[in-house]
Formats: structure tokens, C-alpha cells, sequence
């Protein structure tokens, strides 16, 4: 059974914005989507470098890197350079509370 972690408030990220939560070994990326809630850690599978910053098209965050396209649903790969998936989290919302699957304890 998954540990949540309350991260933050729905207000807190407005649609089309994003919020990057440190955790011990991982920072991770929660997205509001029309309302809807997605998780992603904050790499790119290409290179390690960070991904969340990039521009964000609906499902399809972009590395401001090198261009690798993830969707923020699942982790999976879009467009190379990229080929291995990035890894997500599950997100609740409790109210107006949002809840991220822990990534320190996998």
C-alpha cells in the first residue's frame, strides 16, 4: 500500500501551472491539468537532467534541454531523445488537500 504525503493545497496550483516538491532522494512535479491531477519526477530519463520546468501542451511536458516529449499521465515517451519512460506517482485529492504517492518509499 502506497504512503501519501500531503504536498499541498488545490489553490496552490492553479490549471496549466505546476508545483516541484523535494523529497529526500527525489524531487517530483505535480501538474493541474483542466483539474485533474499527474505526477512526474523531476527527469529527464535522457540525460538526468530536470524536466519539469519545460513547456507544458496539455499531457506533453518537453524537455527544455533537448526536446524529449514525456506524458505527464503515465511517464511514457513521446519523442526521442528520450526512450525510457519517466517515473510517475499517484496523486489524491482530499478536499482541497493534494496527497503524492511517496517516492522515498519505493
Amino acid at each position: 500500500m502506497p504512503k501519501f504525503v500531503k504536498v499541498a493545497k488545490v489553490s496552490d496550483i492553479p490549471p496549466g501551472e505546476r508545483l516541484l516538491v523535494d523529497f529526500e532522494e527525489v524531487t517530483v512535479a505535480i501538474f493541474n491539468v483542466d483539474g485533474d491531477f499527474y505526477c512526474i519526477e523531476d527527469v529527464c530519463t535522457h540525460d538526468g537532467g530536470p524536466v519539469a520546468e519545460g513547456n507544458l501542451d496539455g499531457y506533453e511536458i518537453e524537455c527544455p534541454r533537448h526536446g524529449a516529449l514525456f506524458d505527464i499521465r503515465d511517464g511514457s515517451v513521446l519523442s526521442m531523445p528520450a526512450v525510457v519512460p519517466v517515473p510517475t506517482y499517484q496523486v489524491k485529492v482530499e478536499g482541497d488537500d493534494v496527497y503524492v504517492e511517496s517516492p522515498d518509499e519505493w
